[in-house]
């Protein structure tokens, strides 16, 4: 599995508690892809105890499988 790295996990991947600016405006937490994928076309994803992989299609989509 892909360790991410820590500035990712630390910062990014926490839930942002809604506010009225940020639910008003839509805001979410926002990660590019290539910071996920770091190069690669696939990487595990672990979730609740269970393996998911995220993949990159070659039309350049993404697709989360189980």
């Amino acid at each position: 599995m892909i360790a991410l790295p820590e500035t990712l996990m630390n910062s990014q991947t926490k839930p942002v508690p809604p506010t009225a600016s940020n639910a008003a405006a839509g805001a979410l937490p926002r990660i590019a892809s290539e910071d996920i994928l770091r190069g690669s076309n696939t990487v595990e994803i672990a979730h609740a105890g269970q393996r998911y992989l995220l993949r990159v299609t070659r039309e350049n989509k993404l697709i989360l499988t189980k």
